[in-house]
């Protein structure tokens, strides 16, 4: 029989192509596309396998639920995200998602059940690829989502309103028990309503566990399959717009130019300055720039950037983003530009629960691997999951560190260890709560 953590990679490797990519040559999977619809259609058929009932909640986030002995217990929820950056990763969201699946699978051989229901959850739109605000469908589960956030638009005009009005999961087979939760609308049993999203918040839950790969060099600095997520840095988010003047080419004199793209690039090189100068943790990234109007023989007129600024401490994140505000305005003055930045999201340091740590600790010791602790500096659903319930998060090496990368590889070994370190997470989990 092919091992748990086996089987999780193969089924990350099969969705790394069409039709569950929405390009050719590499992986992206935006939310709410066809790709994303034909993954979620995939996994459903594995956790339904896996003895789950499955459902689409009203942000689509598709959720598979194993029963467990006590009814109407608080779940714990096991997930992370479906989705994808621009030509990334296999791994990066999905191998969480299927070893979650891959424990519900070994209970159910098993034929056991915990004194409270496992509910495997597969978010949307973390990476924020398609809409400019990451993690919308957990913030939405955690309630911690406000109206104003759905008014977004993502690089074709389309409203998120309008692409979860729009949004039709592919039909399984005759006789799945896959449906929609209750209260998604009329009509076809497989479209979801834009008015309903915020209905997607979780009642309850017990604990949010999230299996992801590390993002970084320090489990294989270490020589380490697995280490305990002691929490995630607090990050910024902003969009900022540079306007000038579009204009001719050639007959517009150096002296008269109100270039954006020459001004949002001196801006840029100021946030990488300040953010080497601060010399500690903090990292700050200008990830995205669109140029407008966009052609070789235009001075551009207006240039929109993103910026990203994390740090462990929030303090040091937010002076280090006044800074970086102040020093842009300084620029744009300079130059004769407008400068707009506007805040789309704001994430606070998430730390795991401490007695959480603890189990996925003594359940690695279990495994024959020494427990080891780090930070997480990349964000994840799970910072958000813990405004509804404590969280705790395990991470699996990656070759290199590298990840948002096609070259993003795990070893089905670790991903293995990682497998019986979740089942050993549950088991103890259980026993507590059984002893309460």
């Amino acid at each position: 029989m092919v091992s748990g953590g086996r089987r999780a990679v193969a089924r990350c490797d099969a969705l790394g192509v069409a039709p569950y990519s929405d390009m050719e040559g590499g992986l992206f999977r935006a939310y709410l596309t066809p790709a994303y619809a034909a993954a979620q259609s995939a996994l459903a058929g594995w956790m339904e396998e896996a003895g789950m009932s499955v459902r689409l909640d009203p942000a689509a986030n598709l959720i598979g639920r194993y029963e467990g002995m006590v009814a109407d217990a608080p779940a714990l929820m096991i997930g992370s995200h479906l989705d994808s950056v621009k030509d990334g990763g296999r791994y990066d969201g999905p191998l969480g998602i299927m070893l979650g699946v891959e424990a519900v699978d070994a209970l159910n051989r098993e034929g056991k059940r915990m004194p409270f229901p496992i509910e495997v959850i597969a978010f949307g739109d973390e990476e924020g690829s398609r809409f400019p605000a990451a993690m919308l469908t957990s913030r939405a589960v955690a309630g911690v989502l406000d109206l104003g956030a759905l008014e977004v638009v993502d690089g074709e005009g389309v409203t998120l309103q309008d692409a979860i009005a729009h949004f039709r999961h592919p039909r399984l087979d005759p006789g799945s028990r896959f449906s929609t939760a209750a209260g998604l609308g009329s009509g076809t049993p497989d479209q979801v309503r834009g008015d309903d999203y915020l209905t997607a918040k979780h009642p309850t839950a017990l604990a949010y566990l999230e299996a992801h790969i590390e993002q970084g060099p320090v489990l294989e600095a270490k020589g380490l399959a697995v280490g305990t997520v002691t929490g995630i840095a607090a990050q910024l988010r902003y969009q900022a717009v540079v306007t000038g003047q579009a204009n001719h080419a050639g007959t517009t004199t150096m002296p008269l130019r109100r270039d954006a793209l020459t001004g949002a690039a001196e801006m840029v090189l100021a946030i990488e300055t300040i953010a080497r100068g601060d010399a500690s943790d903090l990292v700050a990234t200008a990830g995205r720039i669109e140029v407008l109007p966009g052609a070789p023989n235009v001075i551009p007129g207006e240039a929109r950037f993103t910026i990203d600024i994390r740090s462990g401490d929030p303090d040091r994140r937010d002076r280090a983003a006044g800074q970086i505000i102040a020093a842009l305005e300084a620029i744009a003055l300079a130059r004769g530009l407008t400068l707009t930045v506007d805040l789309i999201h704001d994430l606070p340091a998430s730390p795991c629960a401490p007695d959480l740590m603890d189990r996925i600790d003594a359940a690695i010791a279990i495994v024959g691997q020494p427990p080891f602790r780090l930070v997480s500096g990349a964000g994840h659903d799970a910072m958000v999951m813990a405004a509804l319930c404590p969280t705790a998060m395990l991470f699996i090496r990656c070759r290199d560190g590298v990840s948002h990368n096609p070259a993003e590889h795990v070893d089905p070994a670790d991903a293995e260890i990682a497998l019986q370190v979740m089942l050993g997470f549950i088991d103890r989990l259980g026993d507590s709560v059984a002893a309460a």
